[in-house]
C-alpha cells in the first residue's frame, strides 16, 4: 500500500511541477491579443516575422494589466486529480504526425489547477494559424466532455522527437502553468523546471508568477533538428517576447531569447529561475526515516563566476526558509545539477532520481553585475519543489524600457561545461567528538592525478564562526579521487558558512565546496 500511495504522490508532483496553483497558467483575453484577437475566432491566417512577438508584447505593456479569464464549463470545473489524469491527448490527434515531420505536438486539456486558457498557433511560411481546440483531441475518462462546438483552448503543450529510438516519438519538453517548461535529454525522466521569469521569489511580500499567455511554434522542415517556439509574456509587472531554440539529443539544448518591456520598476527579476526539488541525503537526514539513502532531483548549486572560479554549494533542507546569495559579474554559468548517478544513492525504482537531468545556464553576453541568488525552502514531502536558483541583475529594471538576456539552457547528465578541476561529489555530515559536527567530502576528476607526492596536497577549509579543527586530506583507493575530513565546532552558533578547497601547494586541484551549516 506504501508504494502505491507513494507512486500517486510522484505522479502527482509530475503533474504538478508548475508550482503553485494559484499562479498556474494564464489566458489569452479579448483586447489583449491585438493582431491575433482578430483572428482566432475562424483560425485565419495572420503573417508572422521574427519581431511579430516583441511587437505585441511592447503594445501590450502600454495598456493596463488584465487578470486571466479562467471560465470553464460547469463540467470541467473542480476535477479531482485523478479525474483531470483521465483526460488524455489522443497520439492520433499529434500535431504533424500526418507530415512525417521530425517533430510532433501533442496539447494539454485546460482543468484541475489549469483553468486558464493558453493560444498556441502554427507558423508557417511567414504566416501564423491558430490551433483550434477540439474535443475530439481527447478522451476524457469518467468526465463529461464538453460541447462538441466548444473551443476551450489548451492549457499548455508538449513536444516529442525520436531521442531515443529512430521508431518511436519520445515526449522531451513541455509547457504547462505560468512561465514554467522542463525537458530531458536522451535516456532521461523529468525532474527539475525552469522558468521564463521571476519575481520577487521569496519576498515576504508575496512572489509574482508571470505567465505565458500564447506560444507560436514553427513547423519544422522534414530534416530538422530542432524546433522554435515563440512565447509572450504577461504579469502585472512586465510583459515579455521569448524565443526558444530547442535541440534534442544526448543534451537537449534551449537557446533562449527573451525581451522584457516592464510596466513598472522591478527590483527583483529573476532571470533564468531553475526550480528543482531536495528532500535530504547524506548531509542532511534530520529526523528523516526513509529505506532511501537520498531523495532529491538536484543535490548542488554549481556557479562559475566572472572570476573563473568554480563554485559547489550542496544543497540543503533547512528547518526555515534561507536565501544564499553569490555577487557577480557577469557571470560565465549557473545550474541546478544531479551528480549522483548511481541507482544504489537512491534505491528506487519508481522514481529513478539517478536519471533527473541537471540545468545549466550559459549566459550569452555580458549580463552585468548581479547575483546568483539560491533560495531553500522547508519541506517535508517530496512531491514539493522547494529549490529555486536564478539570476538577479543589480540594477533593477527601469518602467517602459526594454531588457534583454540571452542565454542557453543546457540540460543533460552533467552540468554542460568544460571542468579542469576536480568536483565535489559527495558530502556527508554526522556527529562528531565532543560536540563537534563531522564533515566527510568526496572528490573525483583528473585534476587528482597530480596530486603526488601526497605531502604535497592539502585541505583549505575555513568558517566565518565556529571553529575547524583536524583537517585531513588524504587519497582514496577505493573510489580512486580523494576524501577531506574536517570538524566543525559551531561554538553555540546558530548558522556557519563553511568554504572547502583541495589544493597542492597553494594551486587549486578542487573547485570551492560551500555550505550551510545549522543546527
Amino acid at each position: 500500500m506504501y508504494s502505491q500511495d507513494r507512486d500517486k504522490a510522484v505522479r502527482r508532483r509530475d503533474l504538478l511541477f508548475a508550482g503553485p496553483a494559484w499562479a498556474l497558467g494564464n489566458g489569452l483575453r479579448d483586447g489583449q491579443s491585438l493582431t491575433y484577437a482578430a483572428a482566432a475566432p475562424d483560425a485565419k491566417s495572420t503573417s508572422f516575422s521574427p519581431t511579430t512577438v516583441r511587437q505585441l508584447a511592447r503594445e501590450l505593456a502600454q495598456k493596463p494589466y488584465r487578470p486571466p479569464d479562467s471560465t470553464l464549463p460547469a463540467e470541467l470545473k473542480d476535477l479531482t486529480y485523478d479525474q483531470y489524469r483521465a483526460i488524455r491527448f489522443l497520439p492520433e490527434q499529434a500535431w504533424w504526425r500526418s507530415d512525417r515531420l521530425p517533430f510532433q505536438v501533442q496539447f494539454f486539456h485546460r482543468g484541475f489547477y489549469y483553468v486558464n486558457r493558453v493560444e498556441i498557433f502554427e507558423v508557417e511560411q511567414g504566416q501564423a494559424r491558430r490551433i483550434v481546440y477540439s474535443p475530439t483531441m481527447f478522451s476524457f475518462g469518467n468526465v463529461k466532455p464538453p460541447d462538441a462546438n466548444s473551443d476551450l483552448g489548451f492549457a499548455g503543450f508538449r513536444l516529442h522527437y525520436p531521442i531515443n529510438r529512430q521508431d518511436y516519438y519520445d515526449e522531451f519538453a513541455v509547457f504547462l502553468g505560468a512561465t514554467y517548461f522542463r525537458a530531458i535529454a536522451k535516456g532521461q525522466g523529468y525532474g527539475l523546471s525552469a522558468r521564463g521569469l521571476a519575481i520577487n521569489t521569496a519576498d515576504p511580500k508575496g512572489e509574482e508568477f508571470p505567465i505565458f499567455t500564447s506560444f507560436w511554434i514553427e513547423k519544422p522542415q522534414p530534416n530538422a533538428n530542432s524546433i522554435v517556439v515563440h512565447a509572450l509574456l504577461d504579469s502585472p509587472s512586465t510583459t515579455g517576447a521569448y524565443r526558444f531554440t530547442i535541440r534534442p539529443g544526448q543534451e537537449t539544448i534551449f537557446d533562449v531569447e527573451p525581451v522584457l518591456y516592464p510596466r513598472t520598476e522591478i527590483s527583483q527579476a529573476g532571470i533564468a529561475p531553475l526550480t528543482s526539488m531536495f528532500l535530504f541525503d547524506a548531509n542532511d537526514r534530520n529526523k528523516v526515516d526513509d529505506y532511501r539513502s537520498a531523495v532529491h532531483d538536484s543535490d548542488g548549486l554549481g556557479v562559475h563566476n566572472g572570476r573563473d572560479e568554480h563554485v559547489w554549494r550542496q544543497l540543503t533542507n533547512p528547518m526555515d526558509l534561507q536565501i544564499s546569495s553569490f555577487g557577480d559579474a557577469n557571470p560565465r554559468g549557473f545550474g541546478l545539477i544531479q551528480r549522483q548517478r548511481d541507482f544504489r544513492t537512491y534505491e528506487d525504482l519508481e522514481s529513478h532520481y539517478e536519471r533527473r537531468p541537471s540545468l545549466w545556464v550559459e549566459p550569452i553576453g555580458d549580463w552585468g553585475e548581479g547575483e546568483v541568488r539560491l533560495v531553500e525552502i522547508p519541506s517535508k514531502e517530496e512531491i514539493h519543489d522547494n529549490i529555486v536558483a536564478l539570476w538577479l541583475p543589480r540594477v533593477p529594471l527601469v518602467a517602459k524600457g526594454e531588457h534583454s538576456f540571452t542565454y542557453r539552457l543546457h540540460w543533460k547528465s552533467d552540468d554542460g561545461r568544460a571542468f579542469p578541476l576536480a568536483r565535489f561529489t559527495k558530502t556527508r555530515v554526522g556527529a562528531g567528538p565532543e560536540g563537534t559536527r563531522l564533515f566527510v567530502l568526496d572528490l573525483a576528476g583528473d585534476k587528482l592525478k597530480e596530486a603526488t607526492p601526497p605531502d604535497s596536497v592539502r585541505g583549505q577549509v575555513s568558517a566565518n564562526k565556529g571553529r575547524i579543527d583536524h583537517v585531513v586530506a588524504q587519497s582514496n583507493v577505493e573510489s580512486g579521487g580523494w576524501r577531506l575530513n574536517f570538524q566543525l565546532a559551531p561554538e553555540n552558533e546558530s548558522l556557519v558558512e563553511l568554504r572547502a578547497q583541495l589544493l597542492r601547494n597553494d594551486e587549486a586541484l578542487s573547485e570551492v565546496w560551500l555550505y550551510r551549516w545549522t543546527p
